[in-house]
């Protein structure tokens, strides 16, 4: 009978551990499968990790199978790999232990095939197409001779070589380089930030801000120009504000910067020559305008010359062309005498007649007009109101009859035809007193101005007027003699006086009375006024 602790079938298979199991099962796969070539689609792609390696996937309609690509085997690579780009990975196949699982270390990548390549390509320009890259209307024109050109290209190529060697042959100009890598993982990114970067430089900055760029490479395979069909290549070839030329391959050679620059050359000597003229051309150009320039300058000056001649001699002499001018003048200066007298008679003439419509006659005339004329209005105004009251009493009498026939309506009606002849009488009473205000203010205004313009304004002053036995206003002293009898009127009143000498000078003021304003002499051939002058 067998022991409880016994098992109940001995087993003589070897006992492993965990690790031991895995590392086996590692040689078995990595011997078995050292060299292999899978065929599948990109999947996962994201790019190199920070690592640099890149971890994806290998897939079919079927199956899928862990890839990863060592950041050694990263630089080799001819073109970069994408997302959904079908490729013919060789590599070896390998284990994880850490997680059981399996995958394919790449050693070499290459497309599947040129017309996946070109499929890919075809896609990414119908996208960048329909985006408006490549519309002519973005291209922007080519500087005639620029002072500094920007050259985007491997340093130690023939290609930098060659563009140097043709610019000086032609036009020796300030070429700036900005090495970059035109072939293999991150050759893209290099080119695109060196493009951003010439645009980036400001005037002032140490590095001279180019006046034409130019990305340049030799020929090649398609795998090998795959790094200038990059998109984040030809967005920034768009971007450029600096007008950009495309010099990568050969003539037959096109990728999508090409369709994305302002030109295309067609090798980079090419791009050399369309960038700068040549100077032995533009000098013997230069020299030739600058000979026609001269010949037209002596051709013109002579033609001036001559006709200057000609118009000397039509010019008549000084004395014929001031002989008109003279005789204007003088006639003028014997004009002027005679022209300032009218003048100053015509100004004399207008002021008397201004100063003869200032009469008091003539103001208390106009003060007659507006009482006649405030006087009309008042009659006008009480005689509207008259016809006002018999129209209101003749509607007040109709109401009453109306009111007679309608006893149901006869309080009613009675009280508001009462307001209504109230509110009439009320407004009539209103106007006139209004009215009557008006013309009261009118009057007083005029006799205000009336007053002010009366002379016995000016004797309040201390002033006088002096009148003739005949009660006339003597305004001159040569008017008296001596023994006349005459009047003297104050504003407080008048006095009797009788001139004692002859003469015209009054006697001298006290000193301690006010100097007297002395009255202006009256216009000759005006009479005198009616009173005291004003003036």
């Amino acid at each position: 009978m067998s022991s409880l602790f016994e098992p109940d079938s001995p087993s003589n298979l070897a006992e492993y551990s965990v690790s031991e199991l895995s590392g086996s099962i590692k040689r078995t796969v990595e011997t078995a499968f050292d060299q292999v070539r899978v065929r599948g689609e990109i999947s996962g792609y994201r790019g190199p990790h920070s690592s640099g390696h890149a971890y994806f996937a290998l897939k079919d309609d079927r199956a899928r199978i862990d890839a990863v690509i060592w950041k050694g085997t990263m630089s080799r690579l001819k073109f970069r790999p994408e997302e959904g780009m079908e490729v013919i990975a060789t590599g070896k196949v390998t284990t994880f232990p850490g997680s059981s699982k399996y995958q394919i270390v790449i050693e070499t990548l290459e497309p599947a095939g040129a017309g996946a390549l070109m499929a890919l390509l075809e896609e990414r320009k119908r996208k960048l197409g329909v985006e408006g890259l490549f519309d002519q209307a973005r291209k922007k024109p080519l500087p005639f001779l620029p002072k500094v050109i920007g050259v985007v290209t491997s340093p130690t190529g023939a290609v930098i070589r060659d563009i140097l060697h043709r610019i000086a042959d032609r036009f020796p100009v300030h070429v700036v380089v900005w090495p970059v890598k035109v072939q293999g993982e991150g050759s893209g990114e290099e080119v695109a930030r060196a493009i951003r970067g010439f645009n980036a430089l400001e005037p002032g900055d140490e590095i001279v801000r180019p006046d034409l760029l130019i990305v340049a490479r030799g020929g090649g395979s398609l795998e090998d120009l795959w790094s200038f069909n990059d998109e984040v290549v030809v967005r920034a070839a768009a971007e450029s504000a600096i007008p950009l030329i495309s010099a990568v391959g050969h003539e037959t050679d096109w990728t999508l910067i090409d369709h994305a620059a302002d030109i295309r050359a067609p090798t980079p000597t090419g791009a050399a020559e369309m960038a700068v003229p040549v100077k032995a051309d533009l000098e013997a150009q230069l020299a030739g305008f600058s000979a026609r320039l001269g010949n037209a300058a002596r051709r013109q000056m002579e033609q001036r010359r001559q006709a200057l001649r000609s118009l000397a001699r039509a010019l008549p002499s000084l004395d014929q062309l001031l002989a008109l001018p003279r005789r204007r003048f003088d006639e003028a200066a014997g004009a002027l005498g005679r022209g300032l007298e009218l003048n100053t008679l015509t100004k004399r003439q207008r002021f008397e007649r201004v100063a003869a419509g200032l009469r008091p006659d003539m103001l208390t005339a106009r003060l007659r007009q507006e009482s006649q004329a405030l006087d009309r209005k008042m009659d006008r105004i009480a005689r509207s109101v008259e016809r006002l009251v018999d129209q209101s009493r003749f509607r007040f009498e109709r109401a009453g009859v109306m009111l007679e026939r309608a006893p149901q309506r006869l309080k009613t009606e009675r009280t508001r035809a009462a307001e209504r002849l109230s509110a009439l009488t009320h407004r009539a009473d209103h106007a006139f007193t209004n009215r009557l205000s008006a013309l009261k203010q009118m009057v007083s205004a005029q006799d205000r101005v009336l007053q002010s313009l009366s002379y016995r304004n000016v004797l309040k002053r201390g002033y006088a007027v002096v009148r003739g036995e005949d009660d006339r206003i003597v305004s001159a002293a040569s008017a008296l003699s001596s023994g006349m009898r005459i009047g003297i009127e104050f504003a407080d009143g008048s006095i009797a006086a009788d001139v004692a000498g002859e003469g015209t000078t009054p006697p001298a003021a006290p000193t301690s009375a006010p100097p007297k304003r002395k009255a202006s002499k009256p216009a000759s051939g005006s009479e005198p006024p009616k009173q005291g002058s004003l003036f």
